[in-house]
């Protein structure tokens, strides 16, 4: 892979820039138009939950519900670190991020991939046997919707980019266990306003 520039955030707690409040500008009006949802729920790390915020105010929802089991993957020792310096720097985190063996934990508390599946499925499936038959929001983290699409699809690889602010549709039934993708990483919203180019929220080793 290519070392650049990219920053590991996980759990550091930053805010939205000023082009990730104009995204959620652009993404609350598109989903302002949708049908009718009766709640939102949303990562309580601060730049998901101004996104989540923004979105509520702009559908008429009360309050947006934050919850840690939609948190980006931990990444331990890694977090705050560019991957050029995480692998001068963490060498033995960076090897472990980079393992294709899911089960491996990052040095620093962070977590494995499982970790993170069973972490953020299970909440999923929990909320779709809470909301039966209605329709619901969830704003997350590019590490977090990969594993939501491999809940649904084990059998496809989700390859490329997950882009800031897309928008995904995944029809969960019959109590919790049937995942089936209706849409996913839509982000023609974003294209209205020019801020497209701007949206690289991370490909397969972001976090």
């Amino acid at each position: 892979m290519t070392v650049g520039k990219w920053r590991s955030e996980g759990h550091i707690d930053s805010e939205l820039n000023d082009i990730g409040r104009q995204q959620a500008v652009a993404v609350a009006s598109h989903l302002s138009k949708q049908e009718d949802f009766v709640a939102i729920y949303s990562s309580d790390l601060q730049r998901a939950a101004e996104t989540a915020r923004i979105i509520a105010s702009r559908c008429n929802l009360p309050e947006v519900i934050l919850d840690p089991s939609l948190r980006e993957r931990h990444l331990g020792d890694l977090q705050g670190l560019t991957m050029r310096d995480a692998q001068k720097q963490k060498p033995i985190a960076y090897k472990h991020f980079l393992s294709a063996k899911r089960d491996q934990e990052l040095p620093g508390g962070g977590e494995s991939l499982i970790q993170l599946h069973e972490r953020c499925t299970s909440f999923l499936e929990n909320l779709a046997r809470k909301h039966e038959g209605e329709r619901i929001m969830v704003v997350t983290h590019g590490g977090v919707l990969r594993e939501l699409y491999r809940r649904a699809c084990p059998m496809e690889p989700l390859n490329g980019k997950i882009m800031n602010t897309a928008v995904s549709v995944i029809h969960i039934h019959e109590n919790g266990q049937n995942w089936t993708i209706k849409k996913w990483g839509d982000v023609s919203h974003l294209e209205e306003v020019g801020a497209k180019e701007d949206a690289f929220g991370g490909d397969k080793t972001s976090g």
